[in-house]
C-alpha cells in the first residue's frame, strides 16, 4: 500500500504525519517487533483502527517510515526548484550531522536510522551505496572548486568519509562512555565537532613520513606480485 499524501485532506495529512512520526519514535526506540499498532496509536493519540485505515498494515506503516527517513537523510541541505542541492560540501552524512546538531528534535530519526543500518541489511545496503555515491560526487565537485583533495583513490576516500559520517550512530554508546557522557548527548556532540573538522582540515600526522613509507611499501609489494 503506497500512501499518496497529496490525495489527503489537510486534516488527514496531519493525522497521517502524526501516526508516522509516532511509529518512527517507537520503532527506533524499541524495535519493530516490540512495537504494536496499539502502542503507535496511543503515542499518536488516535485509534488503532485509524492507523490501519490510513496505512493498511503495520508493515506498510514501517515502509512509510523508511521512505520518510531516507528522503530526509538524502536531502541534507534541501533541494532547490531544479532538484539539485547547494554547496559541494553537502553529503548525506551532513544530513545526519544536521539531525545531531538539533538532537532534541531529531533524536527519533537518528534512532530509527541506526536501526535501519543494523537491523535491515537490504535497506541499509541501498542507503550506504547512495551515501558513498553522493560523497564521491561531492569530493569531485569540491576538488574542481579547489576546496578539497581528490586523493589517490576517490572511491575509497568516499567510502571512508561515508562510514565516518555514520559512525556516531553505530558507536553512540561507546563514544559516550569514552568521554563520560550518556551516548550522543549535546555535550558529546559539541566536544566531537571541532576535533572532527580539525582532522578533515589538517589531518593527524605532522609530517609525511608515514605516508612516504606507506607509498614505498605498497609500491614494493606491487613489484613482488608482478
Amino acid at each position: 500500500m503506497v500512501l499518496n499524501m497529496r490525495s489527503l485532506t489537510a486534516d488527514d495529512a496531519t493525522t497521517v504525519s502524526r501516526i508516522r512520526d509516532a511509529a518512527v519514535l517507537l520503532f527506533g526506540r524499541s524495535g519493530y517487533d516490540a512495537t504494536s499498532v496499539r502502542a503507535i496509536a496511543a503515542e499518536a493519540k488516535v485509534s488503532a483502527g485509524l492507523v490501519i485505515h490510513h496505512f493498511g498494515t503495520k508493515e506498510a506503516l514501517r515502509l512509510a517510515c523508511d521512505e520518510h527517513i531516507v528522503a530526509e537523510v538524502m536531502s541534507p541541505g534541501g533541494a532547490d526548484a531544479s532538484g539539485t542541492t547547494g554547496a559541494p560540501e553537502t553529503t548525506l552524512a551532513d544530513g545526519v550531522q544536521r539531525w545531531i546538531d538539533n538532537l532534541d528534535v531529531h533524536r527519533p530519526a537518528l534512532d530509527y536510522l541506526a536501526r535501519m543500518l543494523t537491523d535491515r541489511p537490504s535497506l541499509a545496503d541501498g542507503l550506504f551505496d547512495a551515501l558513498v555515491d553522493r560523497t564521491e560526487a561531492m569530493i569531485a565537485e569540491g576538488a574542481a572548486a579547489g576546496v578539497m583533495h581528490r586523493g589517490s583513490d576517490p572511491r575509497m576516500t568516499a567510502v571512508i568519509v561515508a562510514a565516518q559520517g555514520l559512525m556516531p550512530l553505530l558507536l553512540e554508546r561507546h563514544i559516550g562512555r569514552a568521554i563520560g557522557e550518556a551516548g550522543l548527548s549535546v555535550a558529546a556532540i559539541r566536544r566531537m565537532t571541532l576535533p572532527s573538522v580539525e582532522l578533515y582540515t589538517h589531518g593527524l600526522y605532522a609530517t609525511t613520513a608515514l605516508l612516504d613509507a606507506t607509498r614505498a611499501g605498497l609500491a614494493s609489494g606491487e613489484g613482488t606480485h608482478s
